[in-house]
């Protein structure tokens, strides 16, 4: 039986998806591997998103508290608020309570991937503030350490992501996810992937 991945994101300008999809094309390479994408609920309502300049949403679909129980494994992506997780996704996981208290979701592992508008905007503490939820589900977090190589240590160009997990810098929006950084990302679903399907043959 496939090992399931599952890449669950929540995006408003399109940053964090970009990121998202390397991330499974990444899961995807490594065989017996059943990578998906899928988007949280949004909380905002159209109007607010308009006047946001918020584009429509992907035709990835939606995902319920109750299907995290499905998955083997999983990537968690958002952008930053004030160096934390987008409300969007905390509303998400606010939601999974029922999964807590039978600790459906424990000894899985999870990675985290994210972007922030600056260089200071939260790369990391993001991904700190972000491992509260997966110890009260006791979901094994999973950083990537330094295993993307000579990767981590660029310093000619504008580069995010840390030893946390894959990241990009938006900027004032219209900055896209360099090549580097969805190297990085393809890297983290790789690596994920790998280890979701050693922890399932051995269970």
């Amino acid at each position: 039986m496939a090992t399931k991945v599952y890449i669950v994101y929540y995006s408003m300008y399109g940053h964090v998806e970009k990121l998202a999809e390397e991330i499974k094309k990444g899961a995807s390479s490594i065989e017996g591997v059943e990578a998906k994408l899928w988007q949280v609920p949004e909380t905002l309502p159209d109007e607010v998103l308009t006047k946001m300049s918020a584009p429509p949403k992907s035709e990835i679909p939606v995902i319920m508290p109750s299907e995290l129980a499905e998955a083997d494994g999983f990537v968690f992506g958002f952008p930053t608020r004030f160096g934390m997780m987008a409300a969007q996704f905390k509303a998400f996981l606010d939601a999974t309570g029922g999964l807590w208290r039978t600790q459906q979701l424990a000894g899985k592992p999870a990675g985290i991937f994210y972007s922030t508008g600056s260089q200071g905007g939260g790369q990391e503490t993001t991904a700190l503030t972000a491992i509260t939820q997966l110890v009260h589900h006791g979901v094994i977090f999973v950083p990537i350490g330094y295993t993307f190589g000579a990767g981590m240590f660029e310093m000619e160009k504008v580069k995010g992501g840390s030893p946390y997990g894959a990241g990009t810098y938006a900027g004032d929006g219209s900055r896209q996810p360099s090549d580097l950084e969805l190297q990085q990302a393809f890297h983290q679903g790789k690596y994920i992937a790998t280890i979701a399907k050693k922890l399932k043959g051995a269970a």
